[in-house]
């Protein structure tokens, strides 16, 4: 029912699921030979070749080699993650005898390192298991995520998404057996970070917080993780797209973008991620920017389904808020979000490029897989199959355009 949060409904207990162990700061990455070393004997060293070029796959080889492991990689990964990526990658894991492996690189080489480790022990195809359709029935080979962004939080998450190359859908896997065991976060890897790429991960990062702490499955657990995120990306993200060397900004975000994958992997994502996946696989657009482009216009849709939420983000981030309405605080807060966007000069579908006729003969399926993802149904407002319809194209040219806050 459109407004209703599940979590009034809980009763009794929650439950609450991250990796096993989460390495923090700067210099973390150090670790990672050690860490595999109490894992396994050979390691599958899954990345992209933008890491090669920067030097951490290298960097890794080498604390791993310290440890007198032997190692293997795959550095395929140079889209969004696929099934054929998957593939590739397991055969070189099973042709080396790998049985541990780390993942370095954005939340496509985690995301791809996630469905490898599992379908190593497991059979039949990843998309088998999408949607909770079949569990993983042995357990996994051991997983340790080293991410180079801030963004997609994959590194503390239980879920995975994979594109299914024949029906251009983004399959969405969420289960335990994925939860890396060991996540080394260490805000140095992602130093190497262009403006861009900081900025679309920080907003998927931003949306992560957002669409937990909204979602009808929200726990105080999660509430508290989310917030937490938030108050960190909307205040450092900006310093650190324009300075990708202020190495505290760097840290700040490093940590709300873990903090706000611990809270959606417990408590889901909503309804902007059910839509942009669909803009991903269709169009090829990166995943940060697909969430970034749909975050205004998703807010404006959810605000007074959610005003209550909106405006206790707003009276966490400007004390002085709570002496407004709350309508006028939601408002505010969606405002500042808005701003954020512009200022990182997130673009609309059309400045991305996107053909509008090719968008509106790809509405209905795309609002279809949005729907078809589970995702929508956690909003505050769950949206009709015509709604997301019409959210796709307001989104198309949305202008960031926001009044001056009071």
């Amino acid at each position: 029912m459109p407004g209703v949060r599940w979590g009034s409904l809980f009763e009794g207990y929650y439950q609450l699921q991250m990796p096993g162990k989460i390495l923090y700061g700067r210099d973390s990455f150090s670790q990672v030979g050690k860490q595999a070393a109490q894992l396994g004997a050979k390691v599958l060293i899954i990345s992209d070749p933008i890491m090669v070029k920067v030097g951490n796959v290298a960097l890794c080889e080498t604390y791993v080699a310290e440890q007198g492991l032997a190692y293997a990689t795959y550095t395929g990964i140079e889209t969004e993650p696929t099934d054929i990526h998957v593939e590739e990658a397991l055969a070189v894991c099973q042709q080396e005898g790998c049985d541990v492996i780390v993942a370095v690189g954005g939340g496509s080489c985690i995301d791809t390192a996630k469905a490898v480790a599992c379908m190593a022990t497991n059979e039949g195809y990843i998309g088998d298991y999408m949607g909770g359709q079949k569990p993983f029935s042995a357990k996994p080979l051991p997983l340790i995520a080293c991410p180079t962004t801030a963004g997609t939080g994959s590194e503390v998450t239980k879920v995975t998404v994979i594109i299914n190359t024949k029906t251009q859908v983004k399959m969405m896997i969420s289960q335990p057996e994925l939860l890396p065991v060991v996540a080394i976060v260490d805000p140095v890897l992602t130093l190497s970070c262009p403006p861009a790429v900081t900025a679309a991960t920080g907003i998927d990062a931003l949306c992560h917080a957002v669409e937990a702490y909204l979602s009808r499955k929200s726990q105080p657990v999660t509430d508290m993780l989310a917030l937490k995120a938030m108050e960190l990306i909307l205040r450092h993200l900006q310093r650190s797209y324009q300075d990708g060397q202020d190495m505290e900004a760097r840290e700040k975000v490093a940590l709300g973008s873990m903090l706000a994958g611990a809270a959606f992997s417990n408590a889901s994502v909503t309804l902007v991620h059910g839509m942009s996946r669909p803009i991903g696989a269709l169009f090829h657009v990166p995943h940060g920017i697909s969430n970034a482009m749909l975050l205004p216009v998703v807010l404006d849709y959810t605000k007074e389904s959610a005003v209550e939420r909106l405006a206790s983000i707003g009276h966490m981030l400007h004390p002085e808020w709570k002496s407004q309405s709350v309508s006028e605080a939601a408002e505010n807060t969606i405002v500042e979000m808005k701003q954020l966007c512009k200022r990182l000069h997130i673009p609309n579908l059309k400045k991305w490029g996107i053909d509008k006729e090719a968008l509106e003969a790809a509405l209905p399926k795309m609002a279809a897989d949005a729907l078809a993802s589970g995702s929508p149904a956690n909003n505050p407002l769950v949206p009709t199959h015509e709604e997301i319809v019409q959210l796709y194209r307001r989104s198309y040219e949305y202008e960031l355009t926001t009044t001056q806050m009071a």
